[in-house]
């Protein structure tokens, strides 16, 4: 602060407040001095100069609780004699100090001039100093205005300004003033024609090493003492590390030459620091160490899970390949089933016998091409693709990655999701999979991908070429009995923490979960009606009015209500016009009975049951079957012209389609027009082509258990089906027939006891 300068700044300190508000209601004279150090937040007598500025406080203005704007304007210079440090704020004892002004002689007026010479030229060489401090130039021709002018308009530092202050004589002080600004000049104008001797002349590293040197040079000069690293020269050093190929180094080496010439603080700068991070933090050369104990990796998957032998099989096979061989290349293994069955589990467990990170992936509902392939690095928000942000996530280039749920893939005009997956999982092609955000080629062929799908007929059918198809069928009774027994009770009683003395639950209870209170293809319910059984366990523990529960059938009526579920037992009546038909869902398989009715009519044919379109053509399907083989079926030819059929699939708000019901609906069909009834104890899947061929179907495994649980005692399927019956449970092997059919001709003779030519053989 100067003489005659008028000054708004902030002050914070709670000594420094009162002193202005005691201004305020006195004179409003305040006296201004420098701090010697900066650093000290309280300083004393000796810690400021004695000589400053006696000024008038003109207005004050309160920002924050902490921060107060005050309005300044310098009266004259004054030197403290005393300090005095009472009532919470500094007082000084101050004597004015006034400068001679006697009238100016030539050397006089001779330094003045110098000096606004050499302030015109400190303007034009300052690319920081504004050029109209030259128009509002003092009109006084008076030495001292003049120096205390220029002084507070030139950047100094402080103790310059402070000796400036100090001076009383102006003659002296506009001597020493013109020898400051001689410096300054010099030191600016060589400055420029550095830069300007250099501009030409230097190479790329000489011009880099002279900016790095400028500004290490002014870190020293404001006093910092340090040499910091720019960032970009943190990157170049991290592109240094990295074992990178050719094509990936050049293109991050000159994303970082890039930023260094970028403003910092610019959105330009923001992109090309989030753009680099992120490939810095990629996996390109880190790869995790995999077991290839194939003895540790069986007891691991043995102790994880319940049968599932193929996938068992199937995992050692591939380390035991990997063994011998380190150059074969990634394959995709697709876990088909449905929901529950421990698709997403296997992968943890896969993962954790190969020695493997895990990564999981969820492909539900994706329909965006740029979930996969990431956004161009120009658009707002753009990152990189799911896969990508997934591998700088777990850190390591080869985990176990987890694609869960393939088959919901949906594709609109955002592009399709399952083209872009196309150059991830096929082998050929993922050693060099090109995200958009990245705009290099990333290698995958070491990464370990398993899909999992609820459906295997809903996968694209290129993805679907690409992967090798693991199904896991719903789990039968017995199953699941195990897999409670030995994996759910255990976990959910340490989850819950109850020890075997608090909770028992015998085989009987467990039974009468499975069958009574799920019907489920997996075991996730099984494990909900666990968990809450043990949740009142625990909590009549805490209230203490039992020590432990031993859970018996009568114990999961009262804690669970009534039984939720009633086994599917059938008819045995025989009926006309009703056949036993089987069905897969997504909680396993089902009996689908089939019902059909002739009525007085014109032959309008009446569908009802909640049918798909499948479903719906099979039932045409069976009508024209039925018309072009009348005769010798010996059935009305001209059924269809004064009879209306009323085909039925009970339960109708349940929605069903599939290719599986052809040969039951015809049954059906067939029994009303003939009056044979159809055999109580069969049932049958199937689909049938227009001349009768029975075709085959999907989900044996699941169908023949609910028809083992409903009591049938001969299953009627496609011939084509019989490799299936490998994968059927040993227990409803001895208790079902299977009778394999190619012919609806031969349906018809199991089911309604009608030969080829149409007699009924006699019971």
């Amino acid at each position: 602060m100067f003489p005659s300068m008028i000054l708004h700044f902030d002050i914070g300190r709670k000594k420094s407040v009162s002193a202005v508000e005691e201004a305020l209601k006195s004179d409003q004279l305040i006296f201004l001095t420098t701090q010697k150090n900066i650093k000290d937040e309280d300083p004393k007598e000796d810690g400021v100069y004695s000589f400053g500025v006696l000024a008038t406080v003109k207005q004050i203005l309160k920002q924050t609780d902490e921060m107060t704007r005050i309005l300044i304007e310098g009266k004259c210079r004054a030197e403290a004699l005393e300090f005095l440090n009472d009532e919470g704020y500094m007082k000084a004892k101050v004597l004015e100090v006034h400068e001679d002004i006697s009238p100016s002689d030539i050397k006089t007026e001779a330094l003045i001039r110098k000096a606004e010479e050499l302030f015109a030229e400190y303007i034009s060489l300052s690319p920081r100093t504004s050029g109209d401090l030259v128009l509002n130039f003092p009109v006084e021709t008076s030495a001292g205005k003049v120096a205390d002018y220029i002084a507070s308009n030139v950047m100094l530092d402080f103790e310059d300004k402070q000796t400036l202050l100090s001076e009383i004589d102006p003659v002296e002080r506009i001597n020493i003033l013109i020898s400051m600004l001689s410096r300054e000049n010099a030191l600016l104008s060589y400055e420029i024609e550095i830069a300007s001797k250099l501009k030409n002349s230097m190479d790329k590293s000489q011009k880099e090493f002279f900016l790095r040197e400028q500004i290490r040079l002014l870190s020293n000069e404001l006093g910092s003492g340090q040499d910091p690293l720019t960032e970009s020269d943190e990157y170049l050093q991290k592109l240094e590390k990295l074992s990178l190929p050719e094509e990936v180094y050049k293109k991050l080496k000159k994303e970082c030459e890039n930023f260094s010439k970028i403003p910092a603080g610019s959105s330009e700068a923001n992109i090309v620091s989030t753009y680099l991070d992120t490939c810095f933090d990629l996996p390109w050369d880190k790869s995790s160490k995999e077991s290839l104990d194939i003895v540790k990796a069986k007891k691991i998957l043995e102790k994880d899970h319940y049968g599932l032998d193929d996938i068992k099989e199937r995992v050692l096979e591939f380390l035991a390949v990997r063994k011998l061989s380190d150059g074969i290349k990634g394959q995709i293994i697709c876990l088909a089933g449905p929901p529950g069955v421990g698709k997403t589990s296997v992968a943890k467990s896969l993962a954790r016998a190969m020695g493997r990170k895990f990564v999981r992936i969820s492909l539900g509902g994706v329909n965006d091409e740029s979930e996969i392939r990431g956004h161009r690095k120009t658009y707002i928000g753009a990152m990189p693709g799911r896969i990508i942000t997934a591998l700088k996530q777990i850190g390591v280039n080869n985990p176990l990655i987890l694609l869960d749920e393939i088959d919901k893939l949906t594709s609109d005009y955002r592009g399709d999701p399952a083209a872009a997956l196309l150059e991830a999982l096929d082998p050929e092609q993922n050693s060099s999979f090109y995200d958009r955000y990245l705009e290099v080629p990333f290698d995958l062929s070491k990464a370990f991908f398993i899909t999992t799908a609820n459906d295997k007929d809903n996968i694209p059918a290129p993805l679907y070429d690409r992967m090798e198809i693991i199904d896991l069928y719903s789990y039968s009774n017995e199953e699941k009995f195990q897999i409670a027994k030995k994996y759910l009770i255990p976990k959910q009683m340490k989850r819950h923490g109850l020890t075997a003395r608090k909770f028992k639950i015998d085989d009987e209870s467990i039974n009468e979960l499975i069958s009574g209170y799920t019907k489920e293809a997996g075991v996730r319910e099984l494990e909900r009606k666990l968990s809450a059984l043990m949740r009142k366990v625990a909590k009549k523990i805490v209230e203490k009015t039992e020590k432990s529960c031993n859970i018996t059938t009568a114990k999961i009526k009262e804690m669970l209500g009534s039984r939720k579920y009633r086994n599917e037992i059938i008819d045995k009546n025989e009926h006309i016009g009703v056949a036993n038909g089987l069905a897969w869902t997504s909680v396993g398989g089902e009996m689908l009975p089939i019902e059909t009715i002739l009525m007085p009519g014109k032959g309008d044919i009446q569908l009802t049951g909640s049918l798909g379109d499948i479903m719906r053509e099979s039932a045409q399907l069976a009508v024209s079957y039925a018309r072009a083989h009348a005769k010798e079926l010996k059935i009305n030819a001209d059924f269809y012209k004064n009879k209306d059929i009323h085909i039925h699939a009970p339960e109708g708000a349940t929605p069903k389609d599939g290719p599986s019901a052809g040969v039951t609906m015809l049954t059906s069909l067939i029994s009303e027009l003939t009056g044979n009834p159809v055999a109580d104890n069969v049932a049958m899947t199937g689909e049938i082509t227009l001349k009768g061929k029975v075709i085959a179907i999907g989900g044996l495994k699941e169908k023949s258990m609910a028809a083992y649980k409903a009591g049938i005692k001969k299953i009627l399927i496609p011939a084509d089906n019989i490799s299936d019956l490998d994968k059927i449970d040993d227990a409803v092997k001895k208790a079902v027939k299977f009778v394999p059919v190619e012919d609806v001709k031969e349906v018809l003779k199991h089911a309604l006891n009608i030969e080829s030519k149409g007699n009924r053989k006699s019971k």
